[in-house]
């Protein structure tokens, strides 16, 4: 594992196109138009098998409930190569879904297109977008990671995530405030490329 930080796309652009499959909805495919209507939308990029996301999973859920009702559309992306990170296939990726209760799509971006067009490079990563599409928030989801205890063993009860920053940052569009451009990347595993599909910005 290589710890590695958000790529801190420029805030402004527009929120890249999509077209994926919701692992949790059989033959179910979920796109960036179907959030045209939203007060804001969140994109996080995540994984089954990270224990960055371990750390943040149930706070993530949390926001899901929180937030959705509220106007926020919100899907997670998990875009691992699932050849060589079996725990990341799309059959376990419905399995995490369920027993975490994630109450947004949670849709696999096989060919890995997507991920690069959002320059995602960690698991966890965050892009919240405004009504208009325009990306106001890539930042981390708190200050809080997992305790390294030893290789592949972490403690995630010493500092348990409370979302502090991402919630801050959805509190703020929603309430139509100008969210500060000083935001701090998050942290995590690097994503998974496929053979070949490294993008330029992964190092």
């Amino acid at each position: 594992m290589a710890l590695t930080p958000s790529t801190m796309l420029p805030l402004g652009i527009q929120a890249p196109d999509f077209a994926l499959p919701d692992v949790t909805r059989e033959n179910q495919i979920v796109r960036l138009a179907d959030f045209a209507d939203c007060k804001a939308f969140l994109v996080m990029f995540i994984c089954n098998h990270c224990p960055y996301v371990k750390h943040v999973a149930k706070q993530l859920a949390a926001i899901g409930r929180d937030y959705q009702p509220q106007g926020v559309g919100i899907v997670a992306i998990s875009c691992n190569d699932a050849e060589a990170y079996p725990d990341d296939a799309p059959a376990k990726m419905k399995e995490e879904a369920e027993q975490r209760g994630y109450p947004f799509a949670y849709l696999y971006d096989e060919t890995q297109h997507v991920a690069q067009a959002y320059t995602a490079a960690c698991t966890p990563d965050f892009f919240l977008f405004d009504a208009q599409m325009e990306l106001v928030y890539r930042g981390q989801l708190d200050e809080t990671r997992p305790t390294r205890i030893s290789s592949g063993n972490y403690n995630f009860d010493d500092s348990p995530a409370h979302g502090g920053d991402l919630r801050a940052a959805l509190d703020a569009v929603l309430s139509g405030q100008p969210i500060s451009a000083q935001q701090k990347p998050s942290l995590g595993c690097n994503i998974k490329w496929k053979p070949g599909n490294e993008p330029e910005y992964f190092a």
